[in-house]
């Protein structure tokens, strides 16, 4: 075990990625995690087994099994260790443990984690305080809002809002489009709404809305599920028909059809559809809207005109919408209405979909010979084969296969002996951490030497 290793591990999900973790707990499988974390040096193994323990008040072996790791200076191990100790109610050590030196020069990430802490052990003003050195940061600023939220601390929060807000609303009139903390006006309605101020959090974001005082476009989808949330309806018509309908009118349709007004929802869509110049944004809300009615054929037709085109294509929202109502058939067919052209610019997305889609439809020797027609180095086509085999029962074949691929990564294997009830089995036999560290190093050596001299590193 050593840091670069666990680092890769974090930067890349690498050696028993979240993904099988989450499986193998699933099915009941913590020893195992415990083993793989201590023989293998598996942190996300580590992690979870500890959380895990934790839950089930084994507070001394969840430290055992991290200890390891933080023995080693691995700084995740150690805020781990201290959610124990929390849990433990050895609050002190807790808070010891990870207490940044200076809160105005540590990393913000160090500075949001122990603020999170704090606010657990009911230390809220002093979290407060954690944060406040960078409440200049917009992702800071809303750890603070999400932090606080049921701790009755609104006035104190709206206080250190209130100038990133309103340096936020006059950034435009400034020339400034860099403004980092430019979410500070959702987040100032955010807080007022939660403070049962909600008329004062529509007025003030409501009037930066009408007059332009803002940044980005996440400002006016906030002001649209203040207005949607709080039954708002006509400022909410207002703004979903005018000049900010591209954005906007979604939420007044989804508000009518709450309301029951399903038929005013599904015609103000088809206006907007029929008189807009760039319809495209308006047509997922109808599909989505028929779908929620079981007007499946209406919602293909809907789509249809966006099906062959690069831009706001919606052809694989439409056919997981099929496929969600029990239709892999009805999709496999708007596939098959695809010409050459589509299949050669979307080679990979349109094989593997219609592989999965036929496996779905229980069609698997279909599956397995469209299979064998495609050009072996297409992406992905040795894990969807796989997958069919397995879907058929041929779980032997399907592993043969994955095995057979050097491409195909170790935790593929993995998961499906895990399925297959072989979880020791797919630990064992994957390569060490170091292993697979060095492989992934080459691989992307490999991928380096391909790209120009011009072109950044991997």
């Amino acid at each position: 075990m050593n840091i670069d290793d666990l680092e890769w591990q974090v930067r890349r999900n690498g050696g028993v990625p979240p993904r099988l973790v989450n499986l193998l707990l699933e099915r009941g499988h913590l020893e195992l995690l415990i083993g793989a974390a201590a023989e293998r040096g598996e942190w996300f193994c580590a992690e979870t087994a500890a959380r895990e323990l934790c839950r089930f008040g084994e507070f001394e072996r969840a430290l055992g099994v991290l200890e390891p790791f933080a023995a080693i200076g691995w700084r995740p191990a150690r805020w781990a260790s201290a959610d124990v100790l929390l849990h433990a109610g050895r609050v002190q050590e807790a808070l010891e443990l990870v207490r940044p030196d200076d809160v105005a020069r540590e990393p913000e990430h160090v500075c949001r984690n122990f603020a999170e802490l704090l606010v657990k052990v009911g230390r809220v003003d002093d979290a407060i305080a954690v944060l406040a050195p960078h409440l200049d940061r917009g992702w800071m600023l809303s750890a603070l809002v999400e932090l606080t939220q049921g701790q009755g601390r609104e006035e104190q929060v709206l206080e250190l809002i209130a100038p990133r807000a309103q340096r936020a609303r006059s950034a435009r009139a400034e020339g400034r489009w860099n403004d980092d903390a430019s979410n500070a006006q959702e987040l100032q309605a955010q807080v007022l709404e939660r403070a049962g101020r909600v008329d004062e959090a529509v007025q003030v974001l409501g009037a930066d809305i009408a007059a332009g005082r803002y940044l980005t476009q996440n400002t006016l989808v906030a002001y649209a599920e203040l207005l949607q949330c709080q039954g708002r309806i006509e400022e909410l018509r207002a703004l979903g028909t005018g000049k900010q309908a591209r954005t906007v009118l979604p939420f007044y349709a989804r508000a009518l059809e709450g309301l029951g007004r399903t038929e005013e929802a599904e015609a103000v869509l088809r206006h907007f559809i029929a008189c807009d110049e760039y319809p495209g944004r308006f047509r997922w809300p109808l599909i989505d809207l028929l779908g929620r009615q079981g007007r499946l054929e209406e919602a293909v037709e809907v789509g249809r005109p966006t099906f062959d085109g690069d831009d706001a294509c919606l052809l694989e929202s439409v056919i997981h919408l099929l496929f969600e109502a029990g239709r892999p058939d009805d999709a496999v067919a708007l596939l098959d209405e695809r010409d050459a052209e589509f299949i050669a610019e979307h080679p990979s997305w349109f094989h593997s979909n219609r592989l999965w889609l036929l496996a779905e439809a229980g069609r698997y020797e279909e599956a397995l010979a469209y299979a064998a027609t495609l050009p072996s180095d297409l992406y992905g086509l040795t894990a969807s084969t796989a997958g069919v085999l397995e879907q058929s029962g041929r779980v032997e074949e399907a592993l043969a296969l994955l095995r057979a691929d050097g491409h195909v990564p170790a935790w593929e294997v993995a998961e499906l002996l895990i399925k297959q009830g072989r979880a020791t089995e797919a630990i064992t036999g994957m390569p060490s951490l170091s292993e697979l560290h060095e492989a992934s190093r080459r691989r992307d050596a490999a991928i380096q030497a391909t790209r120009g001299p011009n072109e950044p590193p991997f």
